[in-house]
């Protein structure tokens, strides 16, 4: 596992040893950030189920201002930090030691809107739908954020959550990348597209 491009290309990240922990493939990672382009830069970006922080490091390197990176599970908060550290970026990142749940509960007022959200859910039933609607009802959305859902191909995403409006799918194997906006209105013609 490994930086693909910017400031850290080819800076080799800490992997998990057990399969509890499943990071972004590195060619999915690569095609994320080929949909996103030029939205990376400068950008505050949310990664929630961070696992290795693979996902957020790679913002950070090409060109992101910020990430605030949300993790629950021990072991992956330990890479997490590890990997912050190999990258030298914990002067632009924070980390929040807590579940998803958990953070929206106690970030929920005062909450600056994000650029970009990354949620990679466990590919359970209904996770991505629960993390949806958790941003729906948070002020880490807004109309110009950019959500993209990670799930597996065999668990649709929902057409629209709320005021979340999904505008585009890719699919890599059997990981499918699901891009959501916030509606302008109340049509899907008003929301601009990837």
């Amino acid at each position: 596992m490994r930086v693909i491009a910017g400031t850290q290309r080819g800076r080799r990240l800490m992997a998990p040893r057990s399969a509890a922990i499943r990071p972004t493939a590195d060619r999915v990672r690569e095609a994320l950030f080929s949909i996103l382009g030029d939205r990376v830069r400068e950008a505050r970006v949310l990664d929630l189920f961070a696992g290795t922080g693979a996902v957020g490091l790679e913002a950070l390197s090409r060109g992101a201002r910020h990430v605030t990176f949300v993790e629950s599970g021990r072991a992956a908060l330990g890479l997490l930090r590890a990997n912050l550290h190999r990258c030298g970026a914990a002067a632009s990142a924070e980390v929040r030691p807590c579940s998803v749940a958990a953070f929206f509960r106690r970030r929920s007022e005062g909450l600056a809107p994000y650029d970009l959200v990354f949620a990679d859910p466990p590919y359970a039933p209904a996770a991505g739908i629960r993390v949806l609607e958790a941003l729906d009802r948070s002020a880490a959305v807004t109309v110009g954020t950019t959500v993209v859902l990670e799930h597996a191909t065999r668990l649709p995403s929902p057409a629209r959550v709320g005021s979340l409006i999904r505008t585009r799918q890719y699919r890599y194997g059997d990981t499918m990348l699901s891009v959501y906006y916030r509606a302008l209105g109340p049509t899907v013609e008003e929301n601009r597209e990837i």
